[in-house]
């Protein structure tokens, strides 16, 4: 397989040219135009502080859809006990910050560089970027962020400073989305913490099928912390 490698013009090859691994593309820039037109093919940023940028379109995705996420009991127990509020678009760039500084067993270093974090920032007030963020007696606790176009919904990290903080946001995420006919929640590479939320892992051609379907809705641009 060939790895592209991007210019200056804020566009992609086709995302089922990536290569096993899911690597398409390398190089170009984190501009807003580019990761609108990224998210809208498919494709999402990933890359290490020594790396060039790298695009993936991986071979599977794991995806959430309306109704299918799952809290254990223990979890609901927990979430309904807390004491927590969920507020939306209200602290964007901290919980980007958060979400980068999170520790990660078995990880080294973060994918959430310092222009990552500014570049999602700069998506997010270009109004498609939002986060969902949990307070507990007005202190921030944890959250998630990602990237809203169409009807669909693109996550990209979450963080807990105490337990259960990052589910009651998830949560939250979900009621929203669903209430306003959101396709799917889009959680990029599987793994066991997306199956344990009731993720169900979908090959690409199904995904991109999905996503076309999702982005023919409007996407809700702007803040939704009024919404």
């Amino acid at each position: 397989m060939t790895i592209y490698r991007l210019n200056r013009t804020p566009l992609f090859p086709d995302p089922r040219d990536a290569d096993e691994s899911g690597l398409l593309a390398v190089g170009g820039d984190l501009s807003v135009a580019r990761l609108i037109n990224a998210y809208a093919s498919g494709i999402f940023p990933w890359f290490s502080e020594e790396d060039p940028i790298l695009w993936w379109s991986p071979p599977q995705r794991a995806l959430i859809f309306p109704g299918e996420e799952h809290f254990s009991r223990r979890t609901l127990r927990a979430l309904k006990n807390a004491g927590f509020e969920t507020r939306v678009d209200t602290a964007f760039a901290e919980v980007v910050s958060a979400c980068r500084s999170a520790s990660r067993p078995g990880q080294d270093g973060t994918w959430i560089t310092a222009d990552v974090c500014e570049a999602y920032i700069r998506l997010h007030q270009a109004g498609v970027a939002h986060s969902f963020e949990t307070y507990f007696e007005g202190e921030l606790v944890g959250g998630l962020y990602g990237v809203s176009l169409g009807a669909a919904f693109f996550g990209e990290s979450m963080f807990s400073k105490v337990d259960y903080a990052s589910r009651f946001a998830f949560k939250g995420l979900c009621e929203m989305a669903w209430s306003w006919g959101f396709h799917f929640i889009d959680g990029q590479l599987p793994n066991d913490n997306l199956r344990q939320l009731g993720a169900r892992v979908v090959e690409r051609e199904e995904f991109l099928d999905r996503l076309n379907s999702a982005l023919r809705q409007a996407t809700r641009k702007g803040s939704w912390v009024a919404i």
